[in-house]
Order: structure tokens, then sequence, then C-alpha cells
């Protein structure tokens, strides 16, 4: 994490930003700044498990892309700051797991999680918005956060070995403009909105500037696989 103040999600633009799997879907809690002075006492997520389906697989790990509803409530006085099912037409959020994507409590709380599990997680302000805490988001300083979760899929993460072979057509072990083009080109069609072509080739370029560390015209499998989760 940097040091930046976190944000809430911006709204979705025509650009199709969030679609492909190089360009991840964003969480609506952003990851805090780090606390000050580095280590902060050892405080632990609480985690009781509401509902386990007989059926619990497969179970998320770091890397993987979750689907998910929550609610969020302070834990001073049990007001709720955060529903999901409020946001984005009640959809349930998308996001990558384990990366900072959403607050360090909420990585650690959702690991080893089922489709259809659900939990009550309690998560230390060491752990959510420290001392700092979050006006935006109407989370005080030094704020414990109680969050329900309820979890609907996991997925095999943007950053999975599969997805960079899925893309990877000649099995070179590296990601030609060619070869993301196209991949663009059957997610747009899978996704059915109608974009201007320009987008297509603004989000090119963006994946290949994000991307594309050593300006060789290639994605390699280490610039791709940021996660480390995996080994290609």
């Amino acid at each position: 994490s940097s040091g930046t103040v976190p944000r809430r999600r911006p709204p979705p633009s025509d650009m199709g930003r969030g679609l492909t799997l190089l360009l991840l879907p964003l969480a609506l809690l952003a990851a805090p700044a780090q606390a000050e002075g580095g280590r902060v006492a050892e405080e632990e997520v609480k985690i009781e498990v509401l509902h386990l389906p007989e059926a619990c697989s497969p179970k998320s790990k770091k890397g993987d892309l979750l689907n998910a509803h929550y609610d969020g409530f302070l834990a001073s006085d049990g007001s709720k700051f955060y529903c999901s099912r409020t946001q984005n037409e009640g959809h349930p959020k998308w996001f990558v797991l384990g990366v900072g994507q959403v607050i360090k409590g909420l990585d650690i709380a959702m690991m080893n999680m089922c489709p259809g599990e659900k939990r009550k997680v309690i998560i230390p302000p060491s752990l959510a918005y420290g001392q700092q805490g979050y006006a935006q988001g109407k989370i005080p300083p030094n704020a414990t956060l109680i969050f329900e979760i309820e979890l609907y899929a996991v997925n095999k993460g943007p950053r999975s070995v599969e997805a960079f072979n899925q893309i990877d057509k000649d099995s070179d072990k590296k990601l030609s403009e060619l070869e993301i083009s196209q991949y663009l080109k059957e997610e747009f069609a899978r996704d059915g909105k109608k974009r201007h072509p320009s987008v297509h080739d603004e989000i090119l370029a963006d994946i290949f500037k994000k991307n594309d560390h050593d300006g060789d015209g290639f994605i390699s499998a280490k610039e791709y696989n940021v996660y480390q989760h995996d080994e290609l």
C-alpha cells in the first residue's frame, strides 16, 4: 500500500476498464495507508462462521477472484457504514483476494472460505483504517470494524497460470500485442456492450503501459504474474 488516502471506487466509465483480466476489478474498500511507524501490535481478525455448506469447495486462496456481498458495521455502536447490496444495482462485489484491493483485515478474513459460506468477522483498527480512520467512508480513527460476509463464487484469479495460458495462443510464455488484442475482442464479445472502436486500442495501450516493464513489446510470464501465487 502507498500512503495515499483510500478512495471509493469511481463510477463505471465507458472505457470498460474493469472488464479485462489484466485490468483488475477494484473493490469498494480500497487498501488503507500503512500504519505509522511500520510495526503495530499483533492483533488478529476474529472469525465466526455463520453458515458452512456441506460441499465446501473450492476454498479461497491468495490471488483468487471472489464474488461476495458484505455489510460493514462500527463495533463501537453497531451503526452500518457500508452495504454492498445498495451499491451497483445490488450486484455482489468482485475482487482479487490477498493483494490489497480491500483492507488487510478483509484479505485475512476471507481466506479459506468456500462458495455459499457466511462469516461474521471482527477487524481491529490496525488491519482496517488505523489511527487516521476514513472520513469519506464515515469510519472514525481507531475504529474496530465488523463485517458480515456472504461468499458466492471462488474463481481462478486474473493472474493465474490458466489465465496466462488462455491468452498465450502460441505458448511462447509471453503475450504479444496481437494475442492480447484478440483476447480483448473475445472479452468484449462475451460482455456484449456496445463500445466505440477506439476503446479497444486505448485499453490495449494501457495494458502494455502498466505491464510491459522492460518495454520489449511483450508481457512476459514474470511481468504478468505479479501476485506470485503460481509458478509459470
